[in-house]
């Protein structure tokens, strides 16, 4: 590979963007052209690529194996590999994908489906045990892993409880086709017409439900999923009817159903003490690892600690060691009055107190320990140099250089940055952080910078570009400086062209709608093309947060859930009986894109306010107590 002077630069420039163009064209003769023109720029494997991705799943597997050899470990072989496993499984051709597995090291979640049907098409037994979620999964989930779980059915590693366990989830969620699947494989015929007729009207079936049989057992599950989704108040007053009479683990299997329904219908139902007691009464039946997280965020919005003890002892390995659910095991054991169970909380905290993200910081407050001093280790001149030579970053670099679409520069940038984490070279990571830092391209620089294992720099992390506008506007509006770069952080960071898919803009990702009403309440004229410049959308932004805070309690944790899904939802998930603690309200956030937003925010306005000089920080003083949701 040469180096890319400017004058490659320039050359690989009208290439790459050209060969694009006539890719996206599908003109393979043009590619042929400029893969032998290319072959020796850093982006000299784009049309190789793309001439192989025009018809992939016609591809012998050795042209896959021999792109991934000559470019090994590279951003786009793997891709290749992978999407190349993808369509071989959609055709259901696994000996052809088979010796093309070891070249996909990164998948997502539909690849690692993928990847596993293969597997196990060639009798790998270690995936049953590896994907047991996946096969207890109701949640929505790809294609590809849907796939997998009913070639599980056919392992004989699977016992008849995995398999009751399996139909009684799929049947609360109403998957009728895949219960019907899942029944036949422990000898249970279940009738689609009749599902089809309990669909319809599950209140009147489960008025007169006969009892005796498996099968009826079966239809009393699904009945009681269907009338829970539609109407949880009728559910409610049903079950215990439907449950009386019918063996043990059914009745655990029906409320089960209407717990757990009930915990994922907060949007639609509000937060609801029932929920949780049908959950408490459905312990004892194994619980999925979607049913168990469920539980424990019911028993955390109730502060029923021994609930949620249990709940999370239900999880699977992995989820259990999750540093959110071992921060709730320690505030659930620090509850209870023995001094052993307050020692392993102890113990728990101490060990959560070594990172900085959000859980972290949270255990460091229940110690008592502060946030002092960032870290500004700086990469060494070595390292400067090792990232010229790097032909990942080189790529990434390239790239951007070229204003080539995000899509290309994030994938070799986000790859570049995986191969340094996964050698633990933090020397590297940080030069390429301060790189793009110097730049200005800091959505990049905090990528790489927030993969260090030890070495840290917090100004490539935490960077506070535009401060005097920051710090300024947001005295003006009366809120902490550190939280509005928090969020901004969030938002965007801090890619002053960043586009929602909603339409939200700039730094602060403001909406149109919400422009438009701050520029009224603000006296001024709105002007759409005014979003784009920082001034003025860090001024209507800090404007608008200020404003929810007001609506909001006051609360920091209250607005920023209402800058990202609306003031009138975060209110709606406020208590109604009595003042809950911040971090209570915050994990039980019915809505993921939030809860993980909220968390986030807090976290990065920690750091800021460490970076702003405001002294040494606590999460916990920023996430006061949320009052009861007032009646107004």
């Amino acid at each position: 590979m040469t180096c890319l002077g400017s004058m490659g630069v320039q050359a690989a420039e009208a290439q790459f963007n050209d060969a694009l163009n006539a890719s996206n064209a599908g003109n393979i003769e043009l590619l042929q052209q400029y893969r032998a023109a290319m072959q020796n720029d850093a982006l000299g494997y784009y049309p190789e690529y793309w001439i192989l991705n025009q018809n992939l799943a016609m591809q012998p597997a050795s042209q896959i194996i021999n792109f991934a050899q000559r470019y090994p470990q590279s951003a786009m072989a793997e891709k290749l590999a992978a999407d190349y496993v993808e369509e071989k499984v959609k055709q259901a051709d696994f000996a052809t994908a088979q010796p093309v597995l070891s070249y996909v090291t990164n998948p997502d979640q539909a690849e690692s489906c993928a990847v596993a049907q293969v597997r196990a098409k060639n009798g790998d037994p270690l995936v049953y045990a590896e994907y047991k979620d996946v096969w207890l999964t109701t949640n929505s989930q790809p294609e590809s892993c849907t796939g997998l779980g009913r070639m599980m059915l056919s392992s004989p590693l699977l016992t008849k409880e995995d398999r009751q366990q399996r139909l009684w989830g799929q049947l609360r969620a109403g998957q009728s086709g895949q219960a019907i699947a899942t029944a036949q494989s422990i000898g249970l015929n279940l009738s689609l017409a009749q599902l089809n007729t309990i669909q319809a009207d599950p209140t009147s079936y489960l008025w007169s439900a006969p009892k005796a049989t498996a099968a009826d057992h079966a239809y009393l599950v699904y009945a009681m999923g269907r009338l829970t989704d539609s109407d949880f108040n009728s559910a409610l007053s049903a079950v215990r009817r439907a449950a009386e009479g019918t063996p043990e683990q059914v009745q655990k299997a029906l409320y089960r159903a209407v717990g757990y329904i009930g915990g994922t219908t907060v949007m639609k139902n509000n937060f609801n003490r029932e929920a949780l007691n049908y959950l408490d009464l459905s312990y004892g039946l194994p619980f999925s690892p979607e049913e168990a997280e469920i539980y424990a965020r019911q028993a955390i919005r109730f502060s029923a600690w021994e609930s949620l003890i249990r709940a999370i002892d239900a999880m699977s390995v992995n989820q259990k060691q999750e540093d959110r659910w071992q921060y709730w095991l320690a505030r659930a054991s620090e509850q209870r009055g023995d001094a052993s169970s307050k020692k392993a909380a102890e113990t728990i905290y101490r060990k959560l107190a070594q990172g900085d993200d959000y859980h972290n910081l949270l255990a460091r407050d229940r110690l008592g320990q502060l946030t002092l001093s960032p870290q500004m280790s700086q990469p060494s001149a070595q390292a400067m140099q090792r990232l010229n030579q790097d032909i990942h970053f080189r790529r990434a670099f390239a790239l951007k250089n070229i204003n080539a679409p995000a899509t290309y520069i994030n994938r070799e940038w986000n790859w570049a940055v995986r191969q340094a984490y996964l050698k633990k070279d933090d020397d590297l990571l940080l030069a390429a952080a301060k790189r793009a830092h110097d730049m200005g391209w800091h959505d990049r620089a905090i990528y790489a910078a927030d993969r260090t294992a030890s070495k840290h720099n917090y100004s490539y992390r935490f960077p506070m570009p535009y401060q005097s506008y920051v710090v300024t506007h947001s005295q003006n509006a009366g809120i902490d400086p550190a939280w509005a770069y928090g969020l901004m952080r969030q938002e965007s960071r801090f890619n002053t062209v960043a586009r929602s898919h909603v339409g939200a803009g700039g730094l602060m990702q403001i909406m149109p709608d919400t422009a438009k009403l701050v520029a009224r309440q603000m006296g001024e004229t709105y002007n759409p093309a005014a979003l784009s410049d920082m001034n003025t959308n860090i001024r209507y932004g800090t404007f608008y947060l200020s404003t929810i805070q007001r609506q909001l309690s006051n609360s920091p944790v209250l607005a920023t859930a209402g800058y990202n899904a609306g003031p009138n939802r975060a209110r709606r998930w406020q208590p109604e009986f009595q003042g809950i603690a911040a971090d209570q309200y915050t994990e039980t956030i019915p809505l993921t894109e939030t809860r993980d937003y909220v968390k986030h925010v807090m976290t990065n306005a920690t750091h800021y306010g460490v970076l702003l000089g405001q002294g040494a920080q606590s999460i916990g003083k920023r996430m006061n107590i949320i009052p009861l949701r007032s009646t107004q």
